[in-house]
């Protein structure tokens, strides 16, 4: 059955059993990080994740539905984790704008509207 991409992505971030996720990379941002990072090889340190953290930004480039939306909170809700979710778009797309951007003739250069 199909599921999107955005409830896809919340069930591997906070699913606890998962491994790595591949589409989500990590940077370090300080010396403990590195010093960790630097460890893993020759120990088993695990890579953090996205919801080992407090506040976890999901940014959804090209625009965002109310659906989807939805879909977040309620992966965030089933996980019931202590991250706090907060989602941010360059939009936020009615059912009409998905529709012209997937019919539209001119796909590389869609109109936003600004």
């Amino acid at each position: 059955s199909y599921r999107p991409l955005v409830r896809q992505l919340m069930e591997q971030i906070f699913h606890p059993d998962k491994p790595d996720i591949p589409d989500v990379e990590h940077l370090s941002s300080g010396l403990t990080d590195l010093l960790k990072s630097g460890f893993r090889m020759f120990m088993s340190v695990s890579k953090p994740r996205p919801s080992d953290h407090a506040l976890l930004v999901v940014y959804v480039v090209g625009g965002v539905t109310c659906q989807e939306v939805r879909l977040i909170r309620e992966a965030v809700a089933a996980a019931k984790t202590d991250t706090e979710v907060v989602v941010g778009s360059t939009r936020l797309l009615k059912p009409s704008d998905v529709v012209h951007q997937v019919l539209s003739q001119n796909n590389l250069f869609p109109d936003l509207g600004l």
